[in-house]
């Protein structure tokens, strides 16, 4: 088999490498599905266990705050050591932590535990798939590979909850431990079909990456505890953080990475726009159960058109990607997800298939943006911080998919936007829901207006030689 040197052109050529596509959507769906299967059995664990909902929180919060570091770690690692080895690594921890938790589900540390071990194992898959892209496959290819990504991410999205609830409610909550087991399949195959790579000699900064660690930690807990002490920790072990990078001959996150005004710009764009829908995709059941009083099976079925609808549309931004540039499909998706929230803050009261159709619109949007949005930031990077800084690309959008729904959910419980202002809206049981999600369709105008300002009508050039 081909060995791959750090400076060699991409091997897409290569029919091996072609060979492993199907096995990179298929440990990515499972991946992805973990991060919201879990969500709907924190009532039974909460009951089992006694606990409060602090305390059952931990068991979302605990494999948020490790697979977003993880996926920083994974993609510097991937600078150093080969991917074929790191995503081994990375399956076997995955499927450890799932059989932990599963034989131990009687004891709730080991619970925790084992989700801590879980999201360190599933952040390398994520983390390494999207360097696999763009170090093996031409500029051409990623643009339908990230399209077909993006279809598949979407819908272990929204299939997840869907997932979680009919396993917790015809089985038991344990048995959710065992849905990523199928991974392990895929590793024979990683071994024989990705490539031999010589990847440069280095030190991981282990300072670095336990000072980030704290900052991801402590962010987290404060948007889930809003104790002043967690942020007041963040600050500090940020600033020790910035100046442990500055200082070390090679940090854990090169400094250069954010000098770089248009991936700063891409971060945040991806930041806020999977935070908005993620924190939608958490809106939306309260409301329909609260307005409407739908049960969970007619919410799933509400639901599943839009999440099918992101695996045909996935991939029709990836084909566009190519054909218009990346550029055009971000703006394209923006739209369609401002309409889409626009719509749904606008329809609630009235016929519930009109969310039905505007979660449509939102699925699709999103699956426009994540493609060219990521095919953009693999344009602007340098070859030598593509692994991290993919890995940190994917950390910032996981990490708002935890915050943004947590600072959503404390709006709903102390009903601070319950109160007359949509103005197509009159019932006051949907000023808390309408007010809200017209809110977050202001924040995706924003997007807008940000991307606009920073990457200006024409898209971004390439600037990263083949690795």
């Amino acid at each position: 088999m081909k060995t791959v040197e750090s400076n060699t052109k991409p091997v897409s050529d290569t029919s091996d490498i072609k060979k492993s596509v199907p096995w990179i959507y298929f440990v990515l769906f499972f991946a992805v599905l973990n991060e919201s299967v879990f969500n709907v059995s924190t009532p039974s664990i909460a009951k089992q266990f006694e606990l409060d909902a602090s305390g059952v929180s931990w068991v979302v919060t605990i494999f948020f705050i490790f697979i977003g570091m993880g996926m920083v770690i994974f993609g510097k690692l991937s600078d150093m050591y080969s991917i074929k080895k790191l995503i081994t690594i990375g399956i076997i921890l995955y499927s450890l932590g799932s059989i932990l938790g599963f034989v131990l589900q009687s004891w709730y540390p080991a619970v925790i535990l084992a989700r801590a071990l879980q999201g360190i194992g599933c952040a390398a898959i994520p983390a390494l798939v999207f360097v696999m892209v763009a170090r093996f496959f031409t500029a051409e290819e990623r643009g339908k590979m990230f399209g077909i990504i993006t279809s598949t991410v979407s819908f272990a999205i929204g299939i997840g909850p869907v997932l979680g609830g009919y396993i917790a409610g015809s089985f038991h909550w344990a048995y959710l431990f065992l849905v990523p087991l199928p991974v392990l399949v895929a590793i024979p195959f990683f071994q024989k079909l990705l490539p031999k790579e010589q990847r440069r000699a280095g030190k991981l900064d282990i300072v670095g990456a336990a000072l980030l660690g704290i900052v991801v930690t402590m962010l987290v807990l404060f948007t889930t505890e809003a104790r002043w002490l967690y942020l007041l920790a963040a600050i500090l072990a940020l600033v020790l953080f910035i100046v442990q990078i500055r200082r070390v001959k090679e940090p854990f996150v090169d400094p250069a990475l954010f000098s770089n005004s248009l991936y700063r710009t891409g971060v945040i764009i991806s930041f806020l726009i999977f935070g908005s829908v993620i924190s939608m995709l958490f809106v939306i059941p309260l409301m329909l159960s609260n307005i409407y009083g739908l049960n969970t099976e007619s919410i799933g079925l509400l639901m599943f058109p839009g999440a099918f609808s992101a695996v045909i549309f996935g991939r029709v931004a990836g084909n566009m990607t190519v054909k218009r540039g990346s550029h055009f499909v971000v703006y394209m998706g923006l739209t369609l997800l401002a309409l889409s929230f626009l719509l749904q803050s606008s329809s609630i009261g009235l016929w519930v298939w009109y969310i039905g159709a505007a979660l449509v619109l939102m699925y699709i949007g999103f699956s426009f943006v994540q493609t060219a949005l990521t095919e953009s930031i693999t344009q602007i990077l340098p070859a030598h911080q593509i692994g991290v800084g993919m890995g940190f690309f994917n950390m910032a959008a996981t990490l708002a998919g935890a915050v943004v729904t947590a600072l959503v959910a404390k709006a709903i419980e102390n009903e601070l936007f319950a109160f007359p202002f949509h103005p197509f809206i009159e019932d006051s049981r949907a000023y808390l829901y309408g007010n809200l999600i017209l809110i977050i369709g202001l924040v995706i105008s924003a997007c807008v207006l940000l991307y606009f300002i920073s990457f200006g009508k024409k898209a971004p050039q390439p600037v990263n030689e083949p690795i």
